[in-house]
Parts: C-alpha cells; structure tokens; sequence
C-alpha cells in the first residue's frame, strides 16, 4: 500500500511543501507515526505560549536562537518519547 502525506517546514519566514510517501506492502518494514496523545498533561497548560500538539512535541524558537525550550516542552518530549517506546515494545512482542 503506498500512503502519501504532506506536511510543511518553515525556514526562517518561508513555508516549503514536504511530501512523504511510504509504501508498506510486500514485506517491507514498516513505518508507525506516534504522536503525542492528548493523556500529555503540559499541552493544556495556559500559563505560558509552548510547542506541543497531537503531531509531536515541539518548539517555539526565535530567529537568532536565544529561546531555548521551555521545561515544559522539554516535558512534552520526554513524555512522548517514553509514549514511543512503549509502543515499539508492545509492537515487538
């Protein structure tokens, strides 16, 4: 089966089209996306402006490099990468 999808990169001001296609029969290995499920406590917070949405965790970066991740996006990446590996496992068995 071959699935198509689109996304976008912005690179400075400018928006660039990214196409991802994976073809997943015939025995190839295959591909799971995981994003970051809505059970992730830091994605509801009001406190402060964050990166972190159902596709992923993420940033808020400035142009020149001086915002660093705040701790609760640092939060929402741990959380989803411990999300991940707990479906690899169960997935592996």
């Amino acid at each position: 089966m071959l699935a198509r999808v689109f996304s976008c990169a912005v690179i400075g001001l400018d928006g660039v089209v990214v196409e991802v296609e994976v073809d997943t029969g015939g025995g190839l290995p295959h591909m799971v996306i995981v994003g970051l499920p809505y059970s992730a406590a830091g994605q509801s917070t009001l406190d402060e402006i964050s990166g972190g949405s159902p596709y992923g965790a993420t940033t808020i970066a400035a142009s020149d490099g001086s915002r660093q991740p705040s701790e609760n996006e640092l939060d929402l990446a741990r959380f989803q990468g411990r999300h991940v590996a707990e479906i690899a496992v169960r997935l592996a068995a």
